[in-house]
């Protein structure tokens, strides 16, 4: 299977979770997700996600250290 296949899979799945009740709509947006990630794109999820801590906000003397 290939890319534009796994994509436009993804697209159906989210067209369809529009018009669902709340809990098939959340399953066929998990089923998107793992489409979007088999046709290499990061899924919706992983999009939203924030780094907890930036990097510039530890201290240089604790960089490095283990």
């Amino acid at each position: 299977m290939d890319r534009n296949f796994y994509s436009g899979f993804a697209q159906r799945a989210r067209d369809l979770a529009d018009k669902a009740d709340p809990f098939t709509r959340k399953r066929l947006l998990d089923l998107a997700a793992g489409c979007d990630a088999k046709a290499g794109q990061p899924s919706t999820a992983s999009r939203s996600i924030e780094r907890p801590v930036p990097w510039t906000a530890v201290p240089v003397s604790r960089r490095g250290e283990a």
